[in-house]
Order: C-alpha cells, then structure tokens, then sequence
C-alpha cells in the first residue's frame, strides 16, 4: 500500500502549525511595539482647574493674610515643575516670593512607570511653608489632606485634579492647625470634594486591541491543529466493494460464501437421489 498521501497530510498539518505560531509570535510583537509599553507622561491641571482654584486662593489669602499655593512634578523629569499657581495667580508660585512672607504650598511629585517594570506607579504628597511655619503644623496639615480623601491613590489616578483639589483645601487645614484665622467666607467647596469618576482598569483599557488579537490569533491556532489532528487519522476500508473486484496486484479477492442453513444441504442431496 502506498505512504505517499499520509506522508502529504503531515507535511501539510506541520506546515500550519509552524504557520500559527509564527502568527501568534508576529502579532505579540507588532501589539507591543504599537502599545509603547503604557503612557508614563503626568498629566498638568486642566485650565478651568487651575483658573476655579487661583480665585478661591485669592479670596482667603486676602482675609486670613497667608499666601497658598501648589506645585506638580514629574519624578522622572528633572527639569522644572510640570505646574505650579497660588493665590498670585497661574504660573506663579509662592514659595521664596517677596509678595508672599508667609506661605503654605503643597507639593505632589507624581512618578509613573512602564508596564513591563515590577514597580508600581507612586505619589509623594509634601506640605512646606515659609521658616516661620513650625513643621509640626505643616505635618497636620499634610496629615488633613489625607483625611479629607486626598491619598497617595488619588494623585496617582489624576494628579492634576487632586493637586488643585488639595492647594483649595488649604485655607481649611490651616484654620484647623491654627496657622490662621477662619476667611469670612465659607469654602464648600474646600469642604466638600467631588469624587473622581470610576478610572476603570488601566490594563484593559490601554490594551483592549492587544487583547482581541491575542484571542483571535489562538483560536486559529487552535483551528489548524485540529485541522491537521483531523488530517493524520488514517482512512477506514471502504464498505460494500465488489466481492470480486480486483486488487492492486492483479489478484481477485476471496469471496466470502455466506454459510447455508442447516438441514439445507441434506434436504438438496436427498432430492438428487430421488
């Protein structure tokens, strides 16, 4: 009997599945040169952010004769702060501003890494203040931020939002430590913090694509190896072939005479006596 067609069928069921996972490898490696291993830029405050907390800044200063303000930072980037505004306006900061002799300024320093590095993404929250601002009063200041919801967490996931956020919340904690007197003016909305939308997952949502070609590109997998299983099973004989059909080398094929009933032989004898 010839070899030659399952010869053909294993060739043919290595080929696709060496052909799958050259697929699988390439669309791995296209998705991580087109993901960039995850965005590591700090996001600055939005312009109304920045403009809602400079007028609530310029409000208490004045009544309560203490200078507040913020600044962003990048950890990774040594340059100059990512963004930095007061009660003197956006883009002005307090610290070491003769307009200002005393000063409370927070400072978030915010530090994003790659996905592929086994470090996780951090926030280092710090409330300094002019020299004559005692330490103690500044670390119940920055103690306060963290109770009214401002963790290392929420700078993480929205470090421009939560550093204008904390900067307004200031005037409060600084009533609180007895650094100043109570503004006239109330501050609900120091007071009171809107909560931040739901983030949702950083993985899925950056990678969604990834995710879905990955998928498809094992179901193929899995679709030609069950093609090429399917392909290497050997053939059944045929069924209902000519009992006296020839065979490849020429001969003829035994028949199988079915066996007679029994008495039928005796009873056929009989009759040829007769």
């Amino acid at each position: 009997m010839s070899t030659g067609k399952p010869a053909a069928r294993k060739k043919t069921a290595a080929w696709a599945v060496w052909l799958t996972i050259g697929l699988v490898v390439a669309g791995c490696v296209a998705a991580g040169v087109l993901n960039n291993d995850g965005d590591t830029t700090v996001a600055a405050p939005a312009a109304d952010e920045r403009a809602d907390s400079v007028a609530i800044l310029q409000r208490t200063s004045a009544e309560q004769g203490l200078c507040y303000g913020w600044e962003l930072v990048d950890y990774y980037d040594y340059g100059d702060p990512l963004n930095v505004g007061s009660n003197l306006g956006d883009g002005v900061a307090v610290e070491e501003n003769p307009a200002c002799p005393r000063w409370v300024q927070v400072t978030a320093n915010i530090g994003y890494v790659s996905e592929s590095s086994e470090s996780n993404d951090f926030a280092r929250i710090q409330v300094t203040g002019s020299p004559d601002i005692d330490s103690a009063d500044l670390w119940q200041v920055e103690r306060g931020l963290e109770r009214l919801g401002l963790t290392e967490d929420v700078f993480v996931d929205d470090p421009g939002w939560a550093v204008t956020r904390a900067a307004v919340m200031l005037p409060l904690l600084a009533v609180e430590a007895g650094l100043a007197e109570p503004a006239d003016t109330p501050l609900p909305a120091a007071a009171s913090p809107s909560p931040l939308p739901d983030a949702g997952s950083d993985y899925l949502r950056d990678r969604w694509g990834w995710l879905l070609a990955t998928v498809g590109l094992i179901l193929l997998a899995a679709l030609f190896v069950t093609v090429g299983v399917v392909q290497r099973r050997p053939t059944a004989p045929g069924r209902g072939a000519a009992p006296d059909a020839p065979s490849r080398s020429g001969r003829k094929r035994r028949v199988v005479v079915p066996a007679q009933r029994a008495g039928a032989g005796a009873a056929g004898r009989t009759r040829e006596k007769a």
